[in-house]
């Protein structure tokens, strides 16, 4: 009987725990992006900041 009931305590719990560890579907580096640059500035991917547009 108690065997029973630590098994039923224990599968009734163990959902919660996977829950609350979160998802990691699809977990790779995180990446930001900047939405705008100020004027006359271009978002460089290498040092992922704006920089100086080089064209004039």
């Amino acid at each position: 009987m108690t065997k029973t009931l630590l098994t039923a305590l224990a599968l009734s719990v163990l959902p919660g725990f996977a829950l609350a560890a979160g998802c990691n579907y699809g977990a790779g580096p995180k990446q930001t992006t900047v939405s705008t640059c100020a004027d006359g500035q271009i978002y460089d991917t290498a040092t992922q900041s704006c920089v100086d547009s080089l064209a004039s």
